[in-house]
C-alpha cells in the first residue's frame, strides 16, 4: 500500500512538473506582455517619453483615431514630443486583453478594451519578441462608437 502511494505520489510529483514547464514559457511571456503594455500606458499617463519608446521596436507603427494618424516610429515620436514636454499626455487604462501566438511563439498579437478621455476605445496591436525583450511593432487606437449612432456620427463628419 505504501510503495502504492509513493508511486501514485511521485507520478503526480512528474506530471506536475512536467506540466509546470510545459506552460512555462507561455505563462512567462504572457506576464511580460502584459507588463509591457501595461507599462507603456502607465508611461504616457507620466510622460516618460523615453520608457514610452523603449517599449517599441525600430520600425514601430502607431494609428490614431484621426484619418492622417498613421505615424512610423520617428514621425510618432515628434508628434508626441511636445504633450510628453509639457506634461499633457493621455491615461488609458486598459482592461479585457487578449492574447495570441504565432506558432513559434515570437510573435504575439493582442487587442485590449481602453478607458480613455474619449470614453471607450479599443487598441490592437502586435509584439515581436527580440534580442532585446518583447518590443511593441504595431498599435491601433480605435474610438469605439454604438451602431445606431453611426448616422449621426457620419452626418458630423462631414462637416
Amino acid at each position: 500500500m505504501i510503495s502504492n502511494l509513493r508511486f501514485i505520489c511521485g507520478f503526480f510529483g512528474i506530471v506536475s512538473f512536467c506540466s509546470f514547464f510545459a506552460q512555462g514559457p507561455k505563462t512567462t511571456s504572457l506576464d511580460r506582455l502584459n507588463g509591457l503594455l501595461d507599462n507603456w500606458h502607465k508611461n504616457a499617463a507620466l510622460a516618460n517619453f523615453q520608457a514610452y519608446f523603449e517599449a517599441t521596436s525600430e520600425d514601430f507603427v502607431f494609428y490614431g483615431t484621426a484619418p492622417a494618424e498613421k505615424w512610423n516610429k520617428a514621425g510618432f515620436m515628434a508628434y508626441c514630443r511636445p504633450y510628453f514636454d509639457s506634461t499633457r499626455t493621455w491615461r488609458f487604462t486598459p482592461s479585457n486583453r487578449v492574447w495570441a501566438f504565432s506558432d513559434n511563439g515570437k510573435t504575439a498579437w493582442f487587442d485590449e478594451d481602453l478607458e480613455t478621455w474619449m470614453l471607450d476605445c479599443r487598441g490592437s496591436g502586435v509584439c515581436t519578441k527580440t534580442k532585446k525583450g518583447w518590443k511593441i511593432r504595431y498599435y491601433n487606437l480605435c474610438v469605439v462608437i454604438e451602431n445606431e449612432k453611426i448616422r449621426p456620427f457620419i452626418e458630423l463628419r462631414k462637416n
